[in-house]
């Protein structure tokens, strides 16, 4: 197991409407009523969701992020928003590098790290994706492409406390597949080793790796005990409480 406070992290994607507190509070009274130690807990609703969810949790166990931003501040940009925005409405984390976001909005890696630099800008925690596609991994191509977004979506300031890694394998997301955990093993310490060597030991070795693709109560058990695997980044599975706390439980002993 490795050392770092596990995260596990919900992205609710274009999903959910102010009824959806219903689940966040299922979720809430779920960690008071069968607490799990030592494990931060988050969900990254729609925009819209932010703020409402935000004054619902403060002072609770569940983080509210955001899923994207813009790199400015501010600006004519009609229909963005900044980092700042989601600061002020309450977001303590955004990801930023989603597998959708790049295939869907042509985000380039050089896009993802001022995205990136923007979170950490507005006093936010960056969680940025990497992953592999189907055809990329047939090819053999897993490392190398998680590497090449490493160096170029990775900006020269991370840290332990400003940055979280999630490793989301593009074929699995949403697809009911996963990889191995002899796989995931396999590029989780790749992962960790290429941030060991840039950043060094305590930065590079403190920052959280979050695994993500099909994650859900039957095999986060397995995979959140990897080494190297500090939490999960959840889809599908993060929308209904009792699945999700299904995933946060596998860490209780």
């Amino acid at each position: 197991m490795s050392k770092n406070t596990p995260l596990v992290a919900g992205n609710w994607k274009m999903n959910g409407q102010r009824e959806q507190a219903l689940e966040l509070g299922k979720l809430a009274e779920g960690l008071d009523k069968n607490p799990v130690e030592g494990v931060d807990v988050m969900i990254c609703p729609p925009t819209t969701l932010i703020m409402p969810f935000s004054e619902l949790m403060k002072g609770g166990k569940v983080a509210i992020g955001a899923q994207d931003c813009h790199t400015l501040v501010s600006g004519a940009n009609t229909g963005d928003i900044s980092a700042e925005m989601l600061a002020d409405a309450g977001a303590t984390a955004i990801i930023v590098g989603h597998s959708e976001r790049r295939a869907d909005h042509s985000e380039s890696d050089a896009l993802i790290n001022e995205k990136a630099q923007a979170s950490w800008r507005a006093g936010l925690v960056a969680i940025i994706c990497v992953g592999e596609t189907n055809g990329q991994r047939q090819y053999g191509l897993t490392l190398d492409v998680v590497r090449r977004q490493l160096k170029n979506a990775v900006p020269d300031g991370a840290t332990a406390k400003n940055t979280v890694i999630a490793y989301e394998p593009v074929w699995a997301i949403g697809s009911g597949l996963t990889p191995t955990v002899e796989d995931v093993d396999k590029v989780h310490n790749d992962i960790r080793k290429v941030l060991v060597e840039r950043f060094g030991d305590s930065e590079g070795g403190g920052m959280r790796l979050l695994y993500g693709g099909s994650v859900k109560a039957s095999n986060a058990k397995e995979l959140m005990a990897v080494e190297n695997v500090d939490g999960a980044l959840v889809g599908g599975a993060s929308l209904k409480a009792d699945d999700f706390l299904g995933i946060i439980t596998s860490y209780k002993s």
